[in-house]
């Protein structure tokens, strides 16, 4: 008898069905048993003081124009989620009895929560405006370069592109590690976007909207120095002003150094903020 063609040919597909969705539930599987470490949804009415600090400032970087302060005014919730907001606060007077022109916020997870290897990642929109500079970042506890920084998310005021940067022993400040993810016009910065950072003992793979932008790995690190990141991170949300970074990129240096008039105007108008829907830090 011979063997029936149709019936040989179903089993055969059938089999194959079966067997990439046994797969795909095994990946599924794997990608559900991810431990959450930390997450925050900005559910509560205000920060989460057992999760987060608020940071005043003491020590000055990059030129950038405002100055830390804990304050309602720079950082609130709104809506489910948290938002950071510069200030025009001309001549205002730092703890260390300097002058700056801008308050804005910076919070940051240290002592209270870090971590070493992982997934990092929070979803963000942004205000369009050259000289604006909000980041999303990780930094390690002891000294700088020498305990890394990886920058997940940074942002200078042009809405079409964000970027990722990796500073550590060796390569830092102008870091040759740093790279753009450019948007389409229908779907940039001021849009939401999930900016996520997949940190292993060997690599460091930055990810928006879950695709890959960006690969740093130990043996590219140990090309220029040492690998700065076999030790523990915390978080950062900050939103700076100006600065070392926007000036290169705009080339402004007035009203004030990196940043516009119609920036100027906006922030006056508060309408230049940072907001985050969620935090959220996973492990394997």
């Amino acid at each position: 008898m011979k063997p029936n063609i149709r019936v040989s040919v179903f089993i055969i597909v059938a089999f194959l069905s079966v067997n990439v969705m046994a797969q795909n539930n095994q990946a599924q599987q794997k990608k559900a048993a991810k431990k959450v470490i930390f997450f925050d949804d900005f559910s509560a009415q205000k920060l989460d003081r057992t999760k987060w600090n608020a940071e005043i400032t003491g020590n000055h970087f990059n030129n950038e124009l405002q100055a830390y302060v804990d304050s309602s005014a720079t950082f609130f919730i709104q809506n489910n989620a948290l938002v950071l907001k510069p200030c025009y606060a001309p001549g205002f007077v730092t703890k260390d009895k300097q002058k700056f022109d801008f308050i804005s916020a910076r919070l940051n997870t240290q002592n209270k929560f870090d971590f070493t290897y992982g997934t990092a990642e929070a979803r963000i929109k942004l205000t369009e405006g050259a000289g604006l500079w909000p980041a999303w970042w990780l930094l390690g506890n002891g000294l700088w370069p020498e305990t890394g920084e990886i920058d997940v998310m940074e942002y200078v005021g042009e809405k079409d592109w964000a970027s990722a940067a990796v500073h550590g022993s060796g390569y830092f400040g102008e870091t040759p590690f740093v790279n753009r993810q450019y948007f389409p016009a229908n779907n940039d910065v001021t849009q939401w976007h999930v900016y996520a950072v997949d940190w292993t003992p060997e690599s460091l793979i930055f990810k928006y909207d879950g695709v890959m932008m960006f690969r740093v790995t130990k043996t590219m690190a140990n090309h220029y120095g040492k690998w700065s990141f076999d030790n523990s991170k915390f978080l950062i949300l900050n939103f700076a002003l100006g600065g070392a970074f926007p000036v290169k990129i705009n080339g402004i240096k007035k009203p004030f150094y990196g940043m516009l008039e119609s920036t100027l105007d906006l922030i006056k108008q508060q309408k230049a903020t940072m907001t985050v829907d969620w935090v959220k830090v996973t492990q394997n």
